[in-house]
């Protein structure tokens, strides 16, 4: 693994970080918030506007055809700035890889430019009230209507991350009703204006107002019509349809969790600067005078921070020779959600008593308490990693 940048890769992280320090916004509100999503959608369609947004796509759908190496130099530039996350993350980063994959032609080429440039905002219908981590529990259903051409959906998803705000679904549902577990799936893009859907918003115990509960009552979704040219209209694919094939979802879906629980979602760039805003703290708060412990443990979560952007350098360096993380993916996302939670503790301790009125860091650390859970409950990731990577016997 070759550790240097070459010559037009830093050529390409100049550049990066010229027009970043040159545009990126001060703090915003919470993303969370319907004040805070709409100035980060601001930001996010300036992104786009200089194709920023999305620079490893095809230049077709709005992208610079980044390499892996140069989305890694942006993403390290990015939260070096202190630039605000993505609230378009569940379809750049989740959805979109899958559309590349399973989609056809005609869905990629309508989608993904609407994705990546703020127009459609995109949430994930996975867990149920009876389902969560278990993804192969699900009990929302589809049903054949061949007269009309499509499929019924009824059923609930709950825990829709800024789902409140979004008006594109992307979910599993049952299409084999005599089907078991994983078997007789169906990975479905829907749009919450469709008649039946109902969208019921509710605020967290932070304040924050984005998650949803989302309704399905004889949701009508037609089938991807193809127009005369070969294609579907722009008015088909806005009415949604099925991404991959009817009953063949959970290998649909795994492909989105790889990229939910690996590379895409959480670049290294995000926990460096987390570190770096650490050692800041440290360096403010008495540096080699700071107590031994909250030292050790300040200098604990560097490392490990820079130990995932080796392993992740290592991953990319699979990925480009053609190799798939694969069931690996699931050691990324025990670590960095862990990781994210040491180095938000660490800055608490630090803190101290007034880590309660401190809004950036008491935040950062509410939101890293919930990575162990979302994108599969590291207890759930440590199976995967037993059965699927180590070859250990089931219990």
């Amino acid at each position: 693994m070759d550790l240097s940048w070459s010559d037009s890769e830093e050529a390409f992280r100049s550049e990066v970080r010229g027009w970043l320090e040159a545009n990126a916004p001060g703090p915003l509100p919470s993303g969370d918030t319907h004040e805070g999503f709409a100035r980060h959608l601001e930001w996010e369609k300036l992104l786009f506007e200089n194709n920023w947004a999305v620079v490893s796509w095809p230049k077709a759908y709005g992208g610079r055809e980044a390499s892996l190496w140069e989305w890694l130099i942006f993403e390290e530039e990015y939260y070096r700035v202190g630039a605000p996350q993505r609230v378009t993350q569940n379809g750049i980063f989740l959805l979109a890889p899958t559309i590349f994959e399973f989609g056809t032609r005609s869905q990629q080429d309508y989608y993904l430019p609407r994705m990546a440039g703020a127009v459609d905002l995109w949430c994930q219908g996975w867990s149920e009230p009876n389902a969560g981590s278990d993804l192969a529990g699900v009990r929302s259903k589809a049903q054949r209507d061949d007269a009309a051409g499509g499929w019924v959906l009824n059923g609930q998803k709950t825990w829709t991350t800024r789902g409140a705000f979004c008006n594109f679904l992307f979910g599993l549902f049952r299409t084999d009703p005599e089907s078991e577990r994983h078997r007789g799936l169906t990975y479905f893009m829907v749009p919450l204006d469709t008649p039946g859907v109902t969208v019921r918003g509710f605020g967290r115990l932070d304040g924050d107002e984005g998650f949803a509960e989302v309704f399905f009552d004889d949701v009508f979704i037609p089938d991807n019509v193809l127009g005369d040219g070969g294609a579907a209209t722009p008015e088909s694919m806005a009415k949604g349809g099925i991404l991959g094939e009817v009953n063949q979802g959970w290998g649909v879906a795994m492909a989105t969790t790889s990229s939910e629980r690996g590379l895409t979602l959480r670049s290294p760039g995000r926990f460096q600067a987390t570190a770096a805003r650490l050692l800041d703290l440290a360096a403010e708060s008495g540096g080699p005078e700071l107590e031994s412990s909250l030292g050790d443990a300040v200098t604990d979560a560097w490392i490990d921070a820079e130990a995932y952007s080796l392993y992740t350098l290592k991953d990319v360096s699979g990925i480009v020779e053609g190799v798939s993380p694969g069931a690996r993916s699931s050691y990324n996302k025990v670590f960095w959600s862990e990781l994210d939670v040491r180095l938000h503790e660490a800055a608490l301790n630090i803190l101290g008593p007034a880590a309660e009125v401190d809004g950036p860091w008491m935040k950062g650390y509410e939101f890293a308490l919930s990575g162990p859970i979302y994108a599969g409950t590291n207890e759930i990731q440590r199976n995967i990693i037993a059965e699927r990577v180590l070859g250990l016997p089931r219990k």
